[in-house]
């Protein structure tokens, strides 16, 4: 199954006002010939029979984003291809577009928007419901990031971190801050959020742990460790570097054992950039500012506060969060082409 990020590719339907990471458009093609055969020459149905029943047909949701295409659908990136199964030409062809929204306060008002410009005739668009959860939702849109980086070139590293930034804070104006950008680093100033400096963007400690899990992630291999800004790094080192770096406090993982740590990590993580949750999250402007240490007296005056707070901050609950996603199903072109086939068949 080819998946498309949504913000990359032109497209009939206006997505424009949709928050960048919350749809993934999945495309496919289905053999026409194929079905007709099977429905008149193994089932013996009448030629206009098989085009009632093929025209009422949608496709399930595993067969049109299932990464493995099966009979009769299948994918290719040709401008003139060919059924796979039985050979036939490109008229015999058609695409199915499939927009899957990921439920949440960011995506309500413009789906719901979208959704009354939609034709109502005739089951031009078909929409599908599906329960799902956090962590799963995470791990779709985490194996669509890696497919749409190339992972030899290591500006991926920017890119990767510029899309999680988009799904965490979709409000910001990623396309300015990114603008010329060169480099990402841990700010040792900040408490939360970002700013840029130059060609640099600083993020707060855990802001820039975060990204670096990301990254580790997407890359991650069971030989070299997964790369990251900081370099390549195994699960280890990433779980030594989150500690330094405060970040496990933080989220209250107080677990040893790597795997545990890894597994509590990558629920937070899938909680904390979930449209489900909303997008009003803290973040600091992109106004001029950098990584430079506080002055002496700033430094004494954090000091002393260290020293007078007896309480610690409450950690993070990590759960996961039930998420609805909405499936646009996309039939018109299979619809055109039902006709156009039945034709061929009728004569």
């Amino acid at each position: 199954m080819r998946v498309m990020p949504a913000p990359k590719k032109k497209r009939e339907l206006d997505l424009s006002e949709f928050p960048p990471g919350t749809i993934t458009e999945y495309t496919t093609l289905v053999c026409l010939a194929c079905i007709f055969d099977i429905f008149t020459k193994q089932l013996g149905l009448a030629a206009r029979t098989a085009f009632s029943e093929i025209k009422r047909h949608t496709p399930t949701i595993k067969e049109l984003t299932n990464r493995n295409a099966m009979r009769p659908y299948f994918d290719s990136d040709e401008k003139s291809p060919h059924c796979p199964y039985c050979g036939s030409a490109k008229r015999w062809l058609a695409r199915f577009d499939t927009y899957c929204v990921e439920g949440g306060k960011p995506t309500d008002a413009p789906r719901r928007a979208l959704m009354k410009k939609l034709p109502k005739a005739g089951d031009q668009f078909v929409v599908i419901e599906k329960k799902s959860d956090s962590r799963a939702v995470f791990f779709e849109w985490l194996d669509t990031l890696g497919r749409s980086l190339d992972l030899e070139d290591e500006s991926w590293l920017l890119d990767a971190t510029r899309m999680y930034l988009e799904r965490r804070e979709p409000k910001a104006n990623w396309d300015e801050v990114f603008e010329g950008l060169r480099a990402v680093r841990r700010s040792s100033r900040l408490a939360e959020g970002w700013e840029r400096d130059g060609d640099r963007l600083f993020l707060a400690p855990n802001l820039y742990s975060e990204a670096l899990l990301i990254q580790y992630l997407v890359s991650r291999s069971h030989a070299h460790g997964g790369l990251t800004t900081d370099g390549r790094l195994t699960l280890m080192d990433l779980i030594r570097r989150l500690r330094y770096y405060g970040y496990l406090d933080h989220i209250g993982i107080t677990e040893h054992e790597p795997g545990e740590v890894f597994e509590k990590l990558i629920d937070h993580l899938a909680s904390s950039v979930s449209t489900a949750s909303g997008s009003d999250r803290p973040r600091v402007s992109t106004a001029s500012g950098s990584d430079r240490p506080a002055t002496k007296q700033k430094a004494k005056q954090s000091s002393k506060l260290r020293k007078e707070k007896t309480i610690a901050p409450e950690p993070e609950r990590i759960t996961s969060k039930p998420v609805k996603l909405h499936y646009i199903i996309d039939r018109r072109e299979f619809l055109e082409k039902v006709k156009s086939v039945y034709a061929s068949y009728a004569h």
